[in-house]
């Protein structure tokens, strides 16, 4: 189930969109709050203590510090799709292949700490659900073909899996796990406070989202 959850997450959301046709992004800004709130959580609550359990503390640290780095490198070429942002042309017919190859590296990623901590693939799936119908209404917004809208949305939904599969049968994985796991809650880190503080309108939070986050860190906290 591990492996195909983030398949049908994604999937199903670009069938919402499509059938659906939602023009409004705003209805998702508190889903994208609450997704901030409960992977940052879910990352303090089970991620943190076992990389810190399992490797040199200076190293763990230095590699989240490496992690949330890579995650700003790679957002000059998502421009921001990672958080609930889309800042391309809707008028070009061209394939958005940096959004593409960013999405896809970040979406891989995400998969490796899911084979030692179960819970977090419920983070993961909270997170990918309002990136994937956001994605999913530029997309088919756009000039782009439809056949090619759904190339990069089956891609993309295999990415994570993909991630998980390589943790659970590769030795180094294995070797590397708390270099690598960390360099996970990095990028993770910089993913969830970037919509924590995005998700305020002119750096004021109102009742809703702060409902809506207060509920993302309880649900993480008895998971």
């Amino acid at each position: 189930m591990n492996y195909a959850l983030p398949i049908f997450a994604v999937l199903l959301s670009f069938a919402f969109v499509y059938i659906a046709k939602p023009k409004n992004r705003s209805h998702f800004k508190l889903l994208l709050a609450f997704s901030g709130a409960f992977l940052l959580a879910l990352t303090l609550f089970e991620l943190f203590p076992s990389v810190y359990e399992n490797g040199d503390p200076k190293k763990v640290g230095l590699f989240v510090m490496l992690g949330i780095l890579f995650q700003i490198f790679l957002e000059f070429f998502s421009k921001g799709a990672e958080h609930g942002h889309v800042h391309l042309d809707s008028e070009k017919e061209l394939f958005p292949w940096l959004l593409f190859g960013s999405l896809c590296l970040h979406s891989f990623l995400e998969g490796f700490p899911i084979h030692h901590h179960d819970t977090i693939i419920y983070g993961i799936l909270i997170h990918k659900v309002p990136i994937a119908i956001i994605l999913s209404i530029f997309l088919l917004n756009s000039k782009i073909p439809l056949k090619k809208a759904f190339f990069f949305i089956t891609i993309f939904s295999l990415m994570t899996p993909l991630g998980s599969y390589i943790a659970d049968h590769a030795d180094w994985a294995d070797t590397y796990f708390a270099p690598i796991n960390a360099l996970v809650i990095g990028v993770f880190l910089h993913i969830s406070t970037v919509i924590l503080f995005e998700s305020s309108e002119g750096h004021t939070f109102n009742l809703r989202k702060i409902v809506a986050i207060i509920f993302g860190i309880a649900i993480a906290y008895f998971l």
